[in-house]
């Protein structure tokens, strides 16, 4: 599929930089046209994925949020949310609702709420190298192109 535009972003894990992860994604998204729905669907995905970098991938260290997107011709949007933290050993275990390794104050929903919001998600993670959650949601929106 043909790359109508792309985006590559930079962060800090800290929970400062979830909300402007948020911003840039429904920035980049407003040329489609999308829907309140679709942007929120977007932001939520997206403030989750950023949140489990800053929660579990670095826990108690600050280390970089790498956040890339693009949209190809079909108005398919993908978010890639990297992190070169922890990893995650069982993927399976993580994405399974209500499971966590954060302890008494999450409620392990994050995998879950993502699913709910996008048409996919892919997560790939590699023991102590990290993680990349890629998140794809088709617009429904006419191009602005």
């Amino acid at each position: 599929m043909k790359k109508i535009n792309e985006f590559k972003l930079t962060v800090d894990s800290k929970s400062i930089n979830e909300a402007f992860a948020r911003v840039v994604v429904s920035s980049f998204v407003t040329p489609l046209d999308p829907t309140l729905e679709e942007i929120a669907d977007l932001k939520t995905a997206v403030s989750e994925a950023v949140t489990n970098c800053i929660v579990h991938a670095y826990r108690d260290t600050c280390g970089k949020i790498y956040i890339t997107g693009t949209i190809d011709e079909k108005n398919t949007v993908k978010i890639t949310i990297r992190d070169r933290g922890c990893g995650i050993s069982d993927i399976g275990q993580a994405m399974t609702p209500l499971f966590t390794t954060g302890g008494g104050d999450r409620a392990g929903l994050g995998f879950t709420v993502m699913e709910s919001f996008c048409d996919s998600v892919k997560v790939r993670s590699v023991k102590d190298k990290g993680t990349a959650v890629t998140l794809s949601k088709k617009i429904e929106g006419k191009t602005k192109w």
